[in-house]
């Protein structure tokens, strides 16, 4: 039996003794798990597209689109479905092989939901995987947007439970888990994970990964992100995590998930190549690729190849469902719902 067998019944206790190993140790068990399930010299690429920016109603402390903070973001109207399919082919064309949409949203409202399926029902016909974060959903809507056919819902934890309050008052911790189970229950993939460097404790990095690992289905997909500073949120002049911090947590997450995609995510523009290099031996193996993330800054996709190159890594390989014939048939299924269902207007907001 293999040491690194899928667990959902992690103590606090060995998380923790998992974050005081050896930096050598730790890494060392990290890519001997990640050797286990994935080839170690893949990672898998994906762009990610704000379809609505600013005035988000939350108060997430670490959120530039909060509309309770002023940031300097210039708020936008949901992007028209032709916009999105094109900034897909985009995507496609630069080597990407999954399309994630974001929308500043504290849930997505009735009038909205006709064309975020038109956005999934078209990235998908160009055969990329398909991912959407909108805030908060209903039973109702997960199973809408899990007929349209949508691969992966993205719904952050951010945190630990403890530290959770200090963060955000708006949403509870239980929101999150909620939202995350109508996720599961319609069929979709799960992308969740959170973010360091918001002033949190060593702790609260162990327990955001034990609430992570202990779901009765690891998430697909676990996001790891940096703080990234913006002038005029709360935590604008929080001090900078220890790099070797910000690793040990990618190491640790990589051993108590290591059948999941860990994505080295927000952030990546301030780490130098050394650092995304041992991220990516600790076992992070998915990223984002382009300029940026929503509306912060990502190194640009010519330089992430650049890196790849220099370190042997190649983009992993999306397999598709899609045979020629029947991605024809979906692309021809697409011109018809664009005439019934107006789809290259705008949402009017």
């Amino acid at each position: 039996m293999s040491q690194y067998n899928l667990r959902h019944d992690w103590t606090r206790s060995e998380v923790q003794a998992l974050f005081a190993l050896p930096f050598n140790d730790l890494m060392f068990q990290a890519q001997t798990a990640h050797r286990q399930y994935f080839n170690p010299n893949q990672v898998q690429v994906s762009t990610l597209c704000s379809i609505k920016t600013g005035a988000c109603p939350e108060d997430c402390a670490y959120c530039p689109q909060s509309a309770r903070y002023d940031t300097g973001l210039e708020r936008e109207k949901l992007m028209a479905v032709e916009k999105v399919i094109e900034e897909a082919k985009l995507a496609k064309a630069s080597g990407a092989t999954r399309f994630c949409m974001g929308a500043a949203w504290r849930s997505p409202k009735a009038k909205d939901m006709q064309y975020v399926v038109n956005m999934v029902k078209g990235v998908k016909s160009l055969g990329l995987e398909t991912c959407m974060t909108l805030g908060m959903l209903n039973e109702n809507q997960a199973q809408e947007l899990a007929g349209a056919g949508l691969d992966y819902y993205n719904h952050n934890l951010d945190t630990s439970p403890e530290f959770y309050g200090d963060i955000i008052t708006t949403r509870t911790y239980q929101d999150r888990l909620n939202t995350l189970a109508n996720v599961r229950q319609a069929g979709m993939k799960v992308c969740c994970g959170g973010i360091v460097g918001m002033g949190e404790e060593e702790d609260d990095r162990v327990g955001l990964l034990l609430q992570l690992a202990n779901m009765p289905e690891h998430p697909e997909s676990v996001p790891i992100n940096m703080l990234v500073k913006v002038e005029g949120t709360p935590l604008a002049d929080e001090a900078d995590l220890d790099p070797f911090d910000f690793i040990r947590t990618i190491a640790v997450a990589r051993i108590v998930m290591p059948a999941s995609h860990v994505r080295l995510s927000a952030g990546r523009e301030t780490m130098n190549e050394q650092t995304q290099a041992m991220a990516f031996l600790a076992g992070a193996n998915s990223i984002f690729y382009g300029e940026k993330l929503l509306t912060t800054p990502n190194p640009e996709a010519n330089k992430d190849m650049q890196l790849f190159k220099r370190l042997g890594i190649e983009p992993e390989p999306y397999e598709t469902e899609h045979t020629e014939e029947a991605l024809t048939h979906a692309i021809e299924q697409q011109m018809v719902d664009a005439q019934n269902d107006k789809f290259f207007y705008n949402a009017a907001n």
